[in-house]
């Protein structure tokens, strides 16, 4: 599957001189990822090939279908099968714990989610926000910025601003193709002036799979929630990313491009930092900011 993720190609240059050459090239794999629960089809996601159960946990846990990897009894890929024979791997039945869902009681799910949007398969829009089980304020909590010193520090300025250099470090695929996002989770400890521990790097196509595959890697090696992490992402903050974080329990997300309107509402709202513009040091958060020493 790894040769999949970037896939060569023949292509003609052509620069304003007129000159035109032919030659090697590769690009980012996308393929679609059929999932079904319990015999049912839930959803079809265009991704990158590779860690695609990480991907699962993580899409199901932002879908708020489970909540740990134990709801997840077996995920079987054998019936993902291409032309030739050959297994493919982009079909993914997954059997869940009794209990933990069912076709009747799930908010309905279209078909397809192209590799650019991680909502817009979600089919009404009461199920687009979803509830966290591991919420990272009460629900009664007062939404009020100008209320200060509500939460432990986590990181310091300098160290938030080295997180896109890192992230940077983790992207191969990108360095052959120039096609693919990546998101890194990052673990801090008391001192908000140490460097935060790398945990895990993702890429893929479509940004929120990027972040499926980290917090999936996450739920399996270290458990939820991620209260004591960072999520770094090559992409803007949309409101699907600052969504992902809050069902993981992770608490600040920074990204390299700008957020959304709806993204830093939804991070006041869930109690996420959000963070934008994070580039060359500097940064503009949007929303708790008493969390950067």
């Amino acid at each position: 599957m790894v040769q999949r993720r970037a896939v060569r190609a023949r292509v003609h240059k052509f620069d304003a001189t007129g000159e035109i050459s032919a030659g090697p090239d590769s690009l980012a794999g996308e393929e679609p990822l059929e999932i079904q629960l319990n015999g049912e089809q839930f959803s079809v996601t265009m991704r990158t090939p590779g860690n695609d159960v990480e991907l699962i946990a993580g899409y199901l846990l932002s879908e708020a279908v489970i909540t740990s990897m134990d709801d997840i009894e077996e995920i079987d890929f054998s019936a993902g099968l291409a032309p030739d024979g050959s297994r493919n791997y982009n079909v993914a039945k997954v059997r869940l714990r009794p209990g933990i869902w069912s076709a009747e009681a799930a908010p309905a799910r279209s078909v397809y989610t192209s590799s650019s949007c991680g909502i817009c398969g979600t089919a009404a829009i009461d199920a687009v926000t979803k509830t966290s089980a591991y919420p990272l304020i009460p629900a009664s909590f007062p939404v009020d910025l100008d209320e200060e010193f509500r939460f432990p520090q986590l990181l310091s300025a300098a160290r938030i601003g080295e997180l896109p250099d890192r992230l940077r470090t983790q992207q191969e695929v990108f360095d052959k193709t120039g096609g693919v996002h990546a998101a890194a989770l990052f673990a801090v400890g008391d001192d908000p002036a140490a460097e935060p521990e790398l945990l895990i790097g993702r890429e893929d196509v479509g940004r929120h799979n990027a972040v499926d595959k980290v917090i999936g890697w996450a739920m399996a090696n270290r458990g939820l929630p991620l209260n004591r992490t960072v999520l770094q992402v090559s992409a803007r903050a949309s409101f699907e990313l600052v969504q992902k974080s809050a069902m993981a329990g992770i608490p600040m997300m920074s990204a390299v491009s700008a957020p959304s309107a709806l993204a830093v509402d939804h991070g006041k709202s869930l109690g996420v930092s959000v963070i934008g513009f994070n580039r060359r040091g500097r940064f503009n958060v949007y929303s708790y900011p008493e969390r950067i020493a």
